[in-house]
């Protein structure tokens, strides 16, 4: 836990203006429950912000429960490892190998996720790292998307009708680069 503390810190250092980061390390208070997927008020996921070797496009998936084009990602499922996750996470919705992750968040979103049968409504406290693809960037669809696309992140950060996360991390990775 204070491993994410003091990631949690040092994001804050670079993103004062973000609003929420108070509730992920609040939410570091449930423990080794934060990441599991039984917690039922809310869990960590990991997701992977895709880029190219080149770093001019993002790999997104149309998501098939959501029907929405968003970045990799997935359920902790108990790894307090959330960089790992993503990575995991990337590695098994892309089929690309050779990825590296970078160790600390990029981006954190907290969103809540609608009932869905027997399934509460309950928050998704999302942190987010930068998965950059190697030399292969020739992906394979799994059941989990619809579709898997390579986007040009310039593209995201300037359309208004992208999810909002998505331009938010857009418009991130510009002023890295």
């Amino acid at each position: 836990m204070s491993e994410m503390l003091q990631l949690f810190g040092a994001y804050a250092s670079r993103w004062p203006q973000e609003s929420d980061l108070p509730h992920f390390i609040d939410f570091l208070a449930h423990g080794d429950r934060a990441f599991v997927r039984e917690n039922l008020e809310g869990h960590f996921t990991g997701s992977a912000w895709l880029v190219s070797a080149d770093g001019e496009r993002v790999l997104l998936t149309h998501h098939r429960k959501l029907g929405r084009w968003l970045q990799l990602g997935g359920h902790a499922d108990g790894d307090m490892q959330l960089s790992r996750v993503a990575l995991r996470e990337a590695e098994e919705e892309s089929g690309l190998t050779g990825l590296s992750v970078e160790p600390a968040p990029f981006d954190l979103d907290r969103h809540r996720i609608p009932a869905r049968g027997h399934e509460p409504e309950h928050w998704h406290y999302d942190v987010r790292y930068v998965v950059r693809a190697g030399e292969n960037e020739a992906f394979e669809v799994n059941e989990e998307s619809l579709a898997l696309a390579w986007r040009n992140v310039r593209e995201i950060a300037d359309d208004p009708s992208s999810d909002e996360s998505l331009r938010r991390m857009a418009k991130k990775w510009l002023l890295r680069r």
